[in-house]
């Protein structure tokens, strides 16, 4: 069939389903963002690429669906660079559409041109670059399915030449798979290692989300064996929250009953998970991974099996049917050892952490440090963190999907948020990006726009994204809330910084006369500041209430005090040693 090449692409995206892109338009994509309207394919002009790429996998991982990141070629392109890496880690199926420089100018230093392939090799899971226009709904096929296949995003690299070109062509049906229900013999073993556990325990991963029928195929095998369910660092949503075997997320900040329920493991069925370090890392002075304990993990990428954990069994496979397949060979005394006794452990050290962690109000400081001792001095009448989430879990729904920023106070909030379905929780990743809480929940809200969503963020990581306000307040742009904690500084560098560098506090201070509330409200949106516990909730019940029926975004600044929390990385920072010394006085002028 004869058709153009922008034709054909479009047609391979609308049998692939693919309703929504995100970018910012450019003169090489206009040849097919031409015809997107007509297509049923929504652009989304974002106000920098790197927040359209975060929103791309914010929609993603709220529903399931693929969707598109596109820009212009050269800087367009990469400005994506960090959305992409973010999303190759938080596993997401997107599809990274990089119009290229024209084949007759490449290599002449032409107006906007990169060498956009080596530029995202390592941050997608599959590349590939139209080598002629007749290939283009081809080579768009496969990459799409590659990006399902492995579970991240895929490049296509297309020569803005190619487009507007008349071709015979034909549009691919989608190519699906199979998912694995895992080795035979791996299966049967991990079932028999799990049938003879006295203390055996779940540790669920960001696959048991991903994999249709995951959690509840968890939540079955973890009642037969009466086994405890930890989930990996920022994947609170892979268990249910008011599961009586939920034992809540490992790692920095997480729960101290998960920690305690594993360290006690004969057996640990790590399931959908590449057990991740932040997921294993040593919390609350707890070095709690059982160094003994059988290990069965679970991953359908096979690199990821024993790369990081000593592993008993390996099986590489889906979460859903590889945990299905367990139960159905367990021996009919599975679990049975012991399980009136373990069953009542495991309500008790929950019980214990719950109410710990209500009473825990402030940050405590190391030995040798005063910083949060001087911070609540400073500001006696001001929220600390902990009093701000307390706040905020009495008003947020409990169907609501969130997102957090990275950061040292929404870090502080990671044992406070549980779920009841998957979802439901878009947390930055291993790669650790300022900036995705407030375009991950837009990209959310708009796959899910009968669901209240809320994200939250640093003031210093809010500062990356606060110009996607300029771009969400327009018409078609649905109404979110979003959170803003406002202590001033950059949290996490400079609890850095009173561990380990003497108080020196090297750029950790924000401004403090700038109002993001105020910016809100220059952009047309609604903008509250909350100052008191009482204020937070009432004004998250409010945005709520404006989001979902009066179609008003709300950002809410939570004005907090400089507590600092936990910091991320003990594990990799060290007291500085000063051998030669520096001094100003050797400083020489530059010779212009």
């Amino acid at each position: 069939m004869k058709m153009t090449t922008e034709e054909a692409f479009v047609k391979t995206l609308q049998s692939h389903g693919i309703e929504h892109a995100f970018g910012i338009i450019g003169s090489a994509m206009m040849p097919i963002s031409d015809i997107f309207p007509d297509a049923g394919i929504t652009f989304w002009d974002c106000a920098h690429e790197g927040s359209a790429g975060m929103m791309s996998d914010g929609y993603t991982r709220a529903t399931g669906k693929m969707s598109m990141m596109i820009a212009q070629n050269g800087p367009g392109i990469t400005n994506f660079v960090t959305a992409v890496k973010t999303a190759y880690w938080n596993h997401t199926p997107c599809l990274l559409v990089t119009p290229q420089a024209a084949n007759k100018t490449i290599g002449q230093g032409g107006f906007q041109e990169m060498e956009q392939m080596h530029l995202f090799a390592d941050c997608v899971a599959y590349q590939e670059e139209v080598r002629d226009p007749s290939r283009i709904a081809e080579t768009l096929a496969r990459v799409i399915a590659k990006a399902k296949r492995l579970s991240g995003p895929a490049q296509i690299n297309i020569p803005r030449d190619f487009w507007t070109q008349v071709v015979d062509i034909e549009i691919p049906d989608p190519i699906e798979f199979e998912v694995s229900p895992g080795g035979e013999n791996s299966v049967a073993k991990a079932a028999e290692i799990l049938s003879n556990a006295k203390n055996p325990v779940i540790l669920n991963g960001a696959g048991v989300v991903l994999s249709k029928g995951g959690i509840e195929a968890s939540k079955v095998l973890a009642e037969r064996l009466e086994a405890p369910v930890c989930v990996g660092y920022q994947h609170n949503d892979a268990f249910p929250g008011n599961h009586p075997l939920f034992a809540g997320p490992l790692g920095y900040n997480g729960s101290k009953a998960g920690m305690q329920l594993i360290k006690e493991a004969d057996v640990v069925l790590c399931l959908g998970t590449r057990l991740n370090p932040f997921s294993t890392l040593p919390g609350y002075g707890i070095e709690y991974w059982p160094a003994d304990a059988k290990i069965i993990q679970v991953d359908i990428n096979p690199d990821r099996i024993g790369l990081t954990k000593k592993v008993t069994v390996g099986i590489v496979g889906d979460a859903a049917k590889v945990a299905n397949g367990i139960l159905a060979q367990l021996s009919d005394t599975a679990g049975d050892e012991g399980r009136a006794e373990r069953k009542a452990h495991i309500a008790q050290t929950k019980s214990a952490w719950a109410q710990e962690l209500t009473s825990l109000t402030h940050e405590q400081d190391d030995p040798g440090t005063d910083w949060n001792v001087r911070a609540r001095a400073a500001k006696p009448d001001w929220m600390s963190p902990r009093m701000a989430w307390r706040a905020i879990q009495a008003a947020l729904p409990v169907e609501a999907i969130i997102s957090s920023d990275i950061g040292n106070n929404c870090a502080i909030g990671n044992a406070y948020p549980s779920f009841e379905e998957g979802r439901k929780y878009l947390a930055p990743g291993l790669f650790g990006p300022c900036g995705y809480g407030l375009p991950a929940i837009v990209g959310a809200k708009i796959g899910q726009p009968d669901v209240p969503v809320v994200g939250f963020a640093g003031d210093g990581a809010f500062g990356i994204a606060v110009n996607e306000l300029t771009a969400i307040g327009r018409g078609e742009w649905p109404a979110i809330t979003q959170i803003v904690f406002r202590n001033y500084q950059w949290g996490a560098e400079k609890r850095n910084s009173t561990l380990w560098f003497d108080d020196n506090f090297v750029g950790t201070e924000l401004d403090t006369e700038v109002s993001y509330a105020g910016i809100a409200q220059a952009c047309g949106l609604k903008g509250v500041v909350a100052r008191t516990q009482e204020e937070l909730t009432a004004a998250l019940n409010q945005a709520i209430k404006d989001q979902m029926e009066n179609g008003v975004t709300t950002l809410i600044e939570a004005m907090i005090n400089q507590e600092l929390g936990d910091p991320f990385r003990r594990d990799a920072m060290k007291k500085p040693v000063e051998v030669a010394g520096i001094s100003k006085d050797d400083m020489r002028p530059q010779t212009v």
